[in-house]
C-alpha cells in the first residue's frame, strides 16, 4: 500500500490569504508597474474608478486605496511565468518611471523589483516548493525586531490556530505561519531600525471565525468591528507578557464572506493586439497535471 504524508496537506483554520493592500498616490505610474510591468491583471469587475485599483494575481490580489504612498516593512514573493518576458517587460517601463523609487535586478532564484514608491517584491518562477503554483502569491515576508520570531509564531499558533514554526535559515531566524495553501507569512528577525508603522495591511480567511475573534477580544486587540463577516487586529503581543512584538493590520473574513472564493480573471501578458492569438487570453494560475 502507497503511503503519504497526511499532514503535508493540513491548513490549520487560516484558509487564504488573498490580498496585500497599500495605497498608492498616483494610479497611472501604479498601472505602469504593476500591468505593464509585472504582467498581472487589474480586475475588471470591482474598484475601476481613480479611488481603489485591485491587481489579481493568480487567487490572490494588491488592493492599493489613492492617497500617501505605504510600504510594507519586508517583502513580497510572488510566482510569475517567463523570468525573460518579464525582464523585457520591466525593462520596456523604466522610461516611464523615471525619477521615481522604481529598479529591479536579477538574482540566481529570483528577480527582485521595487514599485515607484519603494515596496519590494520578490519575482520567481515556476517552481515545486510552491506548489502548483504558476501565478501566485505564496508568501509575504515581514521584517521584525530581534528576539520577537518564537513568540510570533506562538500568536498564530494558540490566537488563529494556524500552523506555525520558528527556524534558521542562511538568513538568519524567522517564523513561518500558514495561511492557505502553500501561503505563507514569514516573520524575519532583522537588527536593523524598522520604519515607522504606516497603515498597510493584509487580509486573511479564517474556517472557525468566531474562536480567535473572542480570544483577539479577551485581549483588546479587535480595533475594529468591520461587519457580520470581517473585523481587523493589528498587534501581535507575546501571550505570557502581553509585550507588542509587531503590528500590520490583519483584515480577518469568514468563508462566508461574498467575496470569499471569488474567481479571478488573469490575462496572458504576452497576448498584444500585433500578435494575437485567439483563445490564449487568459493566464492559468496552476500548472496542468502530470501523470
Amino acid at each position: 500500500m502507497e503511503r503519504y504524508d497526511r499532514a503535508a496537506e493540513d491548513l490549520g483554520n487560516v484558509v487564504a490569504l488573498e490580498h496585500v493592500n497599500v495605497r498608492v498616490p498616483d494610479q497611472r505610474l501604479a498601472t505602469i508597474f504593476y500591468v505593464s510591468g509585472l504582467g498581472l491583471t487589474r480586475d475588471p469587475y470591482l474598484m475601476t474608478g481613480i479611488d481603489n485599483m485591485w491587481i489579481n494575481v493568480g487567487r490572490s490580489q494588491f488592493h492599493m486605496p489613492t492617497g500617501n504612498p505605504q510600504v510594507l516593512r519586508g517583502h513580497v514573493g510572488l510566482v510569475l511565468p517567463d523570468r525573460e518576458a518579464l525582464l523585457r517587460r520591466l525593462e520596456r517601463v523604466r522610461p516611464d518611471l523615471e525619477g521615481t523609487r522604481f529598479g529591479f535586478a536579477e538574482h540566481n532564484d529570483y528577480v527582485e523589483a521595487t514599485s515607484p514608491w519603494g515596496n519590494r517584491l520578490r519575482l520567481y518562477e515556476p517552481d515545486p516548493r510552491f506548489g502548483r503554483i504558476e501565478l501566485g502569491m505564496p508568501y509575504v515576508e515581514f521584517e521584525v525586531p530581534m528576539g520577537t520570531a518564537a513568540g510570533i509564531a506562538r500568536f498564530h499558533r494558540e490566537m488563529l490556530e494556524a500552523p506555525a514554526e520558528t527556524g534558521e535559515d542562511e538568513r538568519g531566524r524567522r517564523a513561518r505561519c500558514t495561511v492557505g495553501h502553500q501561503q505563507y507569512f514569514i516573520y524575519r528577525e532583522t537588527d536593523r531600525p524598522l520604519p515607522a508603522y504606516d497603515g498597510h495591511h493584509v487580509q486573511v480567511y479564517l474556517a472557525d471565525f468566531s474562536g480567535p475573534h473572542k480570544k483577539l477580544l479577551a485581549k483588546d486587540l479587535v480595533f475594529e468591528e468591520s461587519d457580520q463577516w470581517q473585523y481587523r487586529f493589528k498587534d501581535i503581543v507575546d501571550l505570557e507578557s502581553g509585550k507588542l512584538l509587531y503590528t500590520v493590520e490583519h483584515e480577518v473574513r469568514s468563508m462566508t464572506h461574498p467575496l470569499f472564493n471569488r474567481p479571478l480573471v488573469n490575462r496572458n501578458p504576452a497576448q498584444t493586439n500585433r500578435r494575437f492569438a485567439p483563445g490564449h487570453e487568459t493566464a492559468a494560475w496552476a500548472m496542468a497535471y502530470e501523470d
